[in-house]
């Protein structure tokens, strides 16, 4: 078919292309129970935004024919390569592996047989494995599955090389610690749902909630993120940063979590603060209205309109990937550590540690022009000190073997 020059919405299927990139090719792998767990989560407060994301993963699957094993017969076609970038670790067991090379080029790895797709399990090829060995693996099949799956990732996968650019540009941890009041204090153990009152202290963890107990963590991790104190230390950091020389007109990038009202509560104290305020991304806004939006905080400012404008801009952690705001932006807040998950063993610290570390990746990557980059972190502690569930997911999101396994550092 032939196309005129300002026809839109043309198939991307109707041509073949040199060469693929697929930014966020996580995204397009399989949707795990964490995830869907979370988009539930999310569809509570917006009945579209919690699978809003989990369809484009879907489309994304379908556009580009993972159930295909025959690549020429995919819908998304390439002559040369296809290449997949992210930066959020998919590569930390056999499974992710395998998924990843059937994505990127129908490679076939040893043990298939677990692999998450139904009609490769079908498909006859891993039926030696599947059928004799299969719960029982013997060693040496385990060495077999790791010694492809290491070749492939040796052959396939490269890291970024980002280190000459981002030499002199050093990354500064800030750890803003408040206390609590004794109000606040009653509030916060009062939030912890259906746990016995004489059972419940500042240093309850995640852990000691037991949904099938009839355990309510999201109440206490509400309770948490909108704590008065969090509030004013969000706005006294900003304004501190502000009042530095030669910072009177930086612009800030604030991160919190959406899923537990974090945004709201920190959206309210900027903008009942005079001359603070921000900018957020409304779920009414268009996508037109959106990329305005980040683009303020992208761009310099020219004009005085642009000067006007709030320092802030307040995103969700659903935001943590993709946007590019190291130009303009060296000042980062965490307003709260992040936590997934409905206690117990739910939580997946790496997945945590993993999406405050794209957050810090809007600001700190190559391309920014400061030499240094800041990132606050707002910790709230007891009237007497004692540490709380900050303390716990601030130590937790931050050990070094943890982050090591968020950026597939590990050996």
């Amino acid at each position: 078919r032939t196309f005129k020059p300002t026809d839109k919405g043309v198939p991307l299927e109707y041509f073949e292309w040199h060469r693929v990139i697929v930014d966020e090719i996580h995204e397009s792998l399989c949707t795990t129970k964490g995830e869907i767990s979370a988009a539930k989560e999310a569809a509570q407060e917006d009945d579209a935004a919690g699978f809003f994301k989990e369809k484009n993963r879907r489309a994304g699957r379908e556009l580009l024919g993972i159930t295909e094993k025959n690549v020429n017969n995919r819908p998304l076609r390439f002559r040369s390569t296809m290449f997949g970038l992210t930066g959020t670790p998919l590569l930390d067991n056999c499974d992710r592996v395998i998924e990843l090379a059937n994505l990127m080029g129908g490679s076939y790895i040893i043990g298939l047989s677990s692999h998450w797709r139904k009609l490769e399990r079908e498909s006859m090829r891993d039926i030696f494995l599947h059928n004799y060995l299969e719960p029982r693996q013997s060693r040496e099949v385990r060495r077999n599955v790791y010694s492809y799956c290491q070749k492939y990732l040796d052959t396939a996968c490269c890291r970024n090389k980002t280190g000459e650019e981002m030499a002199g540009i050093s990354l500064v941890a800030h750890n803003h610690t408040i206390r609590m009041n004794d109000e606040e204090k009653d509030a916060y153990l009062g939030s912890m749902s259906g746990i016995p009152v004489a059972e419940r202290s500042l240093g309850m963890k995640p852990e000691e909630f037991d949904v099938d107990a009839g355990h309510d963590i999201s109440k206490f991790l509400r309770q948490n993120a909108k704590l008065a104190c969090r509030g004013k230390a969000l706005v006294n950091i900003c304004k501190n940063i502000l009042s530095q020389e030669g910072c009177e007109h930086t612009k800030i990038v604030v991160f919190a979590d959406g899923r537990i009202g974090a945004q709201v509560a920190a959206r309210v104290c900027l903008c009942s603060e005079p001359n603070l305020g921000c900018t957020w991304l409304d779920t009414s806004d268009s996508v037109e209205e959106k990329n305005k939006k980040i683009s303020w905080y992208q761009t310099a400012d020219v004009t005085d309109e642009d000067r006007a404008r709030p320092r802030v801009l307040l995103l969700n952690f659903e935001h943590a990937a993709g946007l590019n705001l190291q130009t303009e932006c060296n000042h980062l807040i965490l307003f709260s550590p992040l936590y997934v998950g409905q206690g117990g063993t739910t939580g997946d610290a790496v997945t945590d540690a993993s999406t405050e570390l794209q957050a810090i990746g809007r600001v700190h990557r190559p391309g920014q022009l400061k030499t240094q980059v800041n990132v606050f972190r707002i910790e709230v502690r007891g009237p007497d000190d004692e540490e709380c569930l900050d303390g716990q997911l601030i130590r937790r999101n931050t050990d070094e073997e943890t982050v090591s396994m968020a950026t597939n550092a590990a050996d």
